[in-house]
């Protein structure tokens, strides 16, 4: 197969199925996923469902602990749907024209380069062209796209709501001393065979700044076949604070 080699920025919207104001954000976050709109900047998005709105009326079938942790890690004021761009700036998710202008910002920054091949247990990742780094951490996402729920309470009870870039698994995959140029090692990567649309994404991040230094995504072929690059080139009030809504 030919590896994947991807410069890119990393999107995460923090959302919940709970949240009234998330669905307007999800559109958006499927929009900048699929017409990339930032010329010479490839927009990896990651959409990640916080746990703190479960007990709110619904619980969320993609939400974790994990990444209401993650978010957590952000600092700042915790709130959905909260957009992460480059692991450093907080625009609130559902305002598209900030997020690209975020994006546009941080695609004029050094990234390092990311490159993602499959091996039989996992995925292969090769960093180089890291610079100005203090101890870093190499990230393995599993995401699902085409992701549809029916609501039954809660906020948004009788809507259907349409998902991509959800996250299904997080882990570590390795640690990078600070200002180390390179790194490489082989990740396990376990897939459940309910998830139907499954992509490997991976990144860079600096433990001290956040700031995202590399990414790179690994697409899995609909038939189950080998990998292959995703080629596509080219307003609400948030609410939901985890201080107000935190079990």
């Amino acid at each position: 197969m030919t590896p994947i080699l991807a410069a890119a920025v990393l999107v995460e919207l923090f959302t919940s199925e709970g949240c009234s104001s998330c669905p307007p954000a999800d559109a958006v976050l499927a929009r900048l996923h699929r017409e990339q709109p930032v010329p010479g900047v490839q927009l990896i998005v990651l959409s990640e469902h916080v746990d703190y709105w479960n007990s709110l009326g619904w619980k969320d079938p993609f939400s974790a602990a994990v990444f209401s942790d993650r978010q957590g890690r952000y600092g700042g004021h915790i709130y959905t749907p909260q957009a992460v761009v480059d692991g450093r700036a907080d625009v609130l998710g559902s305002d598209e024209r900030a997020i690209v202008r975020a994006v546009t910002a941080a695609g004029r920054e050094p990234h390092g380069t990311l490159r993602l091949t499959t091996i039989p247990s996992g995925v292969r990742i090769a960093v180089t062209g890291l610079s100005g780094h203090s101890d870093a951490e190499v990230v393995v996402a599993v995401v699902e796209d085409g992701l549809v729920s029916t609501v039954e309470r809660g906020e948004n009870a009788g809507r259907t709501l349409a998902h991509t870039a959800v996250v299904r698994a997080l882990r570590r995959g390795g640690s990078i001393p600070a200002g180390a140029d390179h790194w490489s090692g082989e990740v396990p990567v376990s897939l459940d065979d309910s998830w139907k649309q499954p992509r490997v994404v991976a990144f860079v991040q600096d433990a001290r700044s956040q700031r995202i230094l590399a990414a790179g995504v690994l697409e899995k072929e609909g038939d189950g076949g080998a990998a292959k690059r995703d080629q596509r080139a080219t307003d609400d009030q948030a609410h939901g604070a985890k201080n107000a809504h935190a079990p």
